[in-house]
């Protein structure tokens, strides 16, 4: 019997890691307020760097950030701030670390003012994803009105390292809209109408 490789969005490429993130999360609608912490927190430890840099070191995120328990990444001082510096599991930069512990505060904010984080970040799109028809990588844009939106907004409410493409990634992560390409198996058992 023949092994047939599914076809896959041209980024997944051929890393386990990615492959499997690629297969089971990137693009699934998600409602879950700590693991949006989390995604929000590893798009923006991403700036400068490449996403499987950061899914590599996924594990020392979890460890080092409480497993993206907001209320408790809040409560950081800056002794563990320090802390975290030496830590080779994550990316050891004093202004994603100290970022990650404003943002979990902002977080908090959000979450007692909309009653959950998913109730604030899904009222973007109406509370469903937005299906989209790429035929191609190059035609999934790296920023958006809808991305600028959001990213203005957090910044508004206290966020960092939120930009418009930062801003857009997570959108994509977490489901928000499905940028998986048409040719990609996972459009096929994400997408709801085009």
């Amino acid at each position: 019997m023949e092994n047939i490789t599914p076809t896959r969005c041209g980024w997944a490429g051929s890393d386990p890691v990615y492959r499997a993130y690629h297969d089971e999360e990137w693009g699934v609608p998600l409602h879950d307020d700590q693991r949006l912490f989390e995604f929000l927190i590893l798009e923006g430890a991403q700036a400068g760097l490449s996403w499987i840099t950061i899914l590599k070191r996924r594990e020392g995120y979890r460890r080092a950030f409480a497993n993206f328990d907001p209320a408790t990444v809040a409560g950081f001082n800056l002794e563990k701030q320090a802390e975290l510096l030496s830590d080779a599991g994550i990316i050891r930069n004093r202004l994603k670390i100290d970022s990650t512990v404003t943002n979990a505060r902002a977080f908090l904010e959000v979450q007692s003012a909309f009653g959950s984080f998913d109730a604030y970040l899904w009222r973007f799109v109406d509370g469903r994803p937005l299906q989209n028809c790429r035929q191609t990588l190059a035609s999934i844009p790296a920023s958006t009105p809808l991305s600028d939106a959001l990213s203005k907004d957090l910044k508004r409410r206290g966020f960092r390292f939120v930009g418009s493409t930062i801003c857009y990634a997570f959108m994509q992560a977490v489901g928000m809209v499905n940028d998986h390409t048409m040719d990609c198996f996972r459009w096929d058992e994400l997408q709801t109408d085009c």
